[in-house]
């Protein structure tokens, strides 16, 4: 398995997290779970933007969205980490893949993964509403 990291500090993937998206034969980005569910909510309001499986790991506190393979070739969104799968493993299932673990979005009710270019998108402007917010306090 490969990783491609931004240079800000990463969230370490859980088991959780990798074992789904080697299921999948997708990448899988992760990234801080207040980020990642500020991006779901900006990806489920979008017209049109087709969002793939999304795994919450309550454990490490991150979100984990299933990407096309050969995305972390080229992933450099600063806090997040994009792994790079190789395929192997079961197909995904409804079932959380690790005990702790959650599908926030199942496969089977989503796209097969989220578009890369999409969800940079989603994930800046996240970073900037929690940026927004914070600094109003």
């Amino acid at each position: 398995m490969e990783t491609s990291q931004s240079n800000e500090p990463c969230i370490p993937l859980s088991s959780a997290v990798r074992t789904a998206a080697a299921a999948a034969a997708c990448d899988l980005v992760t990234v801080p779970a207040r980020q990642g569910l500020e991006a779901v909510d900006i990806l489920r309001r979008g017209a049109g933007d087709a969002m793939g499986p999304v795994l919450h790991d309550g454990g490490c506190a991150t979100l984990g969205f299933l990407v096309p393979a050969g995305t972390a070739a080229c992933w450099d969104v600063p806090g997040s980490t994009c792994t790079e799968t190789d395929g192997r493993g079961l197909r995904l299932a409804p079932e959380p893949p690790v005990a702790g673990s959650d599908w926030l979005l199942p496969p089977g009710e989503a796209d097969l993964a989220t578009d890369p270019a999409v969800l940079r998108r989603a994930l800046g402007e996240a970073a900037r509403l929690i940026e927004a917010a914070d600094s109003c306090r």
